[in-house]
């Protein structure tokens, strides 16, 4: 037998079968043992989606009555879960207004508003301009701090406004100690 080739008689059964109201796994059974097949709960499931039969030709299953009141209780409980978790809050987009970005400046340093082409290899690389159409960008071109592209004012301004108070020197004696 080829399991993605049912038999035309195979597939009525199934039409029956999903008629009464059985579920996949009974169906799949009931083909079983009636034509000596070895079809799975799945391959009836995706058969009867591949011939068009949907939920709404299945009548309800033949689960026994304890089992079916666990699914209720089950059913409702996941009904509850899934009505919490789905609304998500949708933003509310009305009555907001543009947002300019906040210009940084650092007032620290005047900036030499160089060019690209004037730039050399140890100014500072912070651009200035370019906000409106065709404005021209500069740099600043003060020398720059070591391991970075800005001067340690641009430094500052680009990775943390506040500037870190410098270490201050203890005044504890130290006391030296011979290892013997």
């Amino acid at each position: 037998m080829e399991l993605w080739n049912w038999a035309p008689e195979h597939s009525d059964a199934l039409r029956e079968c999903i008629a009464k109201g059985l579920s996949y796994a009974e169906a799949a059974r009931a083909i079983n043992s009636r034509f000596n097949t070895a079809y799975s709960r799945n391959a009836a499931l995706g058969r009867a989606r591949r011939l068009g039969l949907g939920p709404e030709d299945r009548r309800q299953p033949s689960v026994p009555r304890k089992a079916a009141e666990r699914h209720d209780v089950a059913e409702s409980r996941a009904s509850e879960v899934r009505k919490l978790a789905l609304p998500w809050p949708v933003p509310v987009f009305k009555d907001l207004r543009p947002v300019k970005p906040a210009k940084l400046r650092c007032v620290e340093i005047e900036p030499r508003h160089l060019s690209l082409v004037e730039l050399e290899q140890g100014d500072c690389r912070y651009p200035y301009g370019g906000e409106e159409e065709g404005e021209a960008i500069t740099f600043c071109g003060h020398p720059r701090r070591a391991g970075s592209s800005y001067c340690t004012p641009h430094f500052h301004l680009s990775r943390d406004p506040v500037v870190p108070p410098e270490r201050a020197v203890s005044t504890a004696p130290l006391w030296l100690v011979e290892m013997a």
